[in-house]
């Protein structure tokens, strides 16, 4: 696997910056990420591709280790992808769960243990993924994207730690962000955004791609069992 390098000046990464800082962007929260300079930006080539998966999955890896190391809250770690810019709603959720499918596949063979705090089975409604032990919720981004706050001008997957919706509860804070996010959503679309719920209410993984699904929709994740043996338990 290849070192994490910095994207930092990237054009994509500084458009992305872009995008979070527009006042009418409605999640407090990616905006307080930039603010205290705690949202690491990976430029990647192609959603469609696994060509980079060998390079986003060290730099979650390492995200997450710095988390550890300090957790404090608001950290974000947003892949921006330079193409292609022509999916459909369906055709980039199909392309989000094959990078997602493709990176957990990774973190099971080197013998991760699944976050216990979550659910590795998509349809629980405590489901979350689990990267290094540290569970993620993931936010689809790109051009196609049917509510306002979702469309980038690329593809883009922001991986924020479930351990800090947890952080903002236990400090009372929650509700209020929740609700300010809510607000400054509406406003900018027009109408609630009838896929958001709380974590326990319905899996989460309905939400990933921002696209409206119904009762019918089936998660194509699949989790992996833990290769005990890259672990060194066997």
């Amino acid at each position: 696997m290849q070192l994490p390098r910095d994207d930092t000046n990237h054009p994509q990464a500084e458009a992305f910056r872009a995008f979070i800082r527009d006042a009418g962007f409605p999640c407090v929260g990616a905006k307080s990420a930039l603010t205290k300079g705690q949202m690491r930006v990976l430029v990647a080539r192609d959603i469609t591709s696994a060509w980079d998966d060998m390079r986003i999955y060290p730099a979650l890896m390492a995200f997450a280790a710095r988390y550890r190391r300090q957790p404090d809250l608001f950290q974000s770690f947003a892949v921006v992808f330079e193409g292609p810019s022509d999916l459909d709603e369906e055709g980039f959720e199909r392309h989000l769960w094959n990078r997602v499918q493709s990176l957990a596949d990774k973190d099971a063979w080197l013998g991760h243990p699944w976050d216990g705090r979550v659910a590795p089975e998509p349809d629980s409604p405590h489901f979350s993924l689990s990267f290094a032990g540290e569970a993620f919720f993931v936010v689809g981004l790109h051009p196609n994207a049917s509510r306002p706050a979702r469309r980038f001008s690329s593809p883009a997957l922001v991986f924020n730690l479930h351990a800090q919706f947890e952080q903002l509860r236990e400090a009372g804070r929650y509700e209020k962000l929740r609700s300010s996010i809510l607000q400054r959503d509406e406003a900018l679309a027009g109408s609630v955004n009838p896929m958001l719920a709380r974590h326990g209410e319905v899996s989460e993984a309905r939400q990933y791609s921002g696209r409206v699904v119904d009762e019918e929709w089936r998660c194509p994740f699949r989790p992996r069992a833990t290769d005990t043996t890259a672990s060194g338990t066997a």
